[in-house]
């Protein structure tokens, strides 16, 4: 991307994200965002220390907001809602496996 190119507004469109979610408890942020990248959507977060560190500034921040690509924001909707419904989450039985070596 070139700062004199002609096709700069395009650029940004394809660069840019959008807030997805807000949360007031920057663990759940965490989780939602590693079930974003594993599913292969690049998801961001915004205020996430600042929230750990100064819990009394979450309401006035907003909460942790969760970034994605604007392209990907449709997807990122449809697998949070899975994750709101509990489409992902384990039985109390599963077998994950055995520990990996070290």
């Amino acid at each position: 991307m070139s700062l004199f190119s002609d096709d700069a507004g395009a650029d940004a469109a394809e660069n840019s994200f959008a807030v997805v979610e807000r949360f007031f408890e920057p663990t759940q942020a965490y989780i939602v965002q590693g079930c974003l990248r594993a599913a292969g959507i690049a998801a961001h977060l915004a205020d996430a220390n600042l929230v750990q560190m100064h819990g009394l500034l979450t309401p006035a921040l907003g909460g942790v907001r969760l970034l994605v690509p604007t392209v990907q924001l449709d997807a990122a909707r449809t697998l949070i809602a899975a994750y709101q419904r509990g489409d992902l989450a384990l039985d109390e039985d599963v077998d994950v496996g055995k520990p990996a070596a070290d």
